[in-house]
């Protein structure tokens, strides 16, 4: 699992928890790039992809490679760069492979001291004398669940995002997340069609921008009346985040706004992402 760190938007100046995302390494291991804390976070007002790549070293077995730097996107459409520990410096502490032995004990259900001198405890089986029994029953002296509403969306499972490199990355990025929220059908034109619709499916219209300034109005504007034409959910993926006017003007149409890192994650930035996010398609 990667650093938690305290994030402050300086234009906002709201703060946010951020978890540095993780990789597989060529040799298998878990590998997140090591956050620098207390530096301050950075809003992208330029990017180049060449750029937007830091050097990381696996503790596992020392291969150094390259792989995204890692971002925020705020709620207030700023994407902010997350500063890293050079490569250079040495490793702070070993409680990677500390929680890695734990969870490895946890896993066999073995009982016996770990790394930090406690001691893991074996699982048991309900109905066992050790064990006080299912939730609900007389045995276990607890009350009975309450059944969530049928609101609630089913759980999904994890999402596995791909790396954005290019611009057709970008774009294949959003249409694996759009399948993930539950979208059937979604299509991905060879080349993109004059109105700058770059994915559709049944009841969906989406438009990615890869470019290195924020999206504007007049773009967010045409995506809704696209779909306003077709009868269809607008969505909109951008890399750079959003100016003001195009934030506002997309939560007053309800058009789901998310922003994209180079990890290829989409992350809500107004309330119709964060509802989509929450009840899928």
């Amino acid at each position: 699992m990667g650093d938690h760190v305290p994030v402050r938007c300086p234009v906002c100046r709201r703060t946010h928890t951020f978890a540095s995302p993780v990789y597989p390494c060529a040799c298998g291991a878990p590998l997140a790039p090591p956050l620098l804390r207390g530096a301050p976070a950075e809003p992208i007002r330029h990017r180049t992809w060449t750029d937007d790549w830091v050097t990381v070293r696996c503790q596992a077995c020392g291969r150094q490679d390259q792989w995204p730097q890692p971002e925020l996107g705020c709620p207030c459409g700023t994407v902010l760069r997350i500063p890293v520990r050079p490569v250079t410096a040495a490793p702070t502490s070993s409680a990677g492979a500390t929680a890695a032995q734990r969870a490895a004990a946890a896993a066999a259900g073995a009982a016996g001291p770990v790394a930090d001198g406690t001691t893991a405890q074996p699982s048991v089986s309900p109905g066992t004398p050790e064990s006080p029994g299912p939730i609900g029953s007389p045995a276990s002296g607890r009350p009975t669940l309450i059944p969530p509403p049928r609101t609630v969306a089913a759980p999904r499972p994890t999402f596995h995002p791909v790396t954005i490199r290019t611009a057709r990355d970008a774009v294949t990025a959003a249409a694996l997340y759009l399948r993930w929220l539950g979208f059937q059908e979604v299509v991905q034109p060879e080349e993109r069609p004059a109105s700058g619709i770059d994915l559709r499916a049944p009841g969906l219209v989406a438009q990615v921008d890869p470019t290195t300034r924020p999206t504007g109005l007049r773009a967010v504007e045409c995506l809704w009346l696209n779909g306003l034409s077709a009868s269809a959910v607008s969505v909109f993926f951008s890399l750079a985040g959003y100016a003001a006017d195009a934030r506002a003007r997309a939560d007053d149409l309800g058009v789901p706004l998310f922003v994209m890192d180079l990890t290829g994650t989409p992350q809500p930035v107004n309330a119709p992402a964060d509802e989509l996010l929450s009840t899928g398609a």
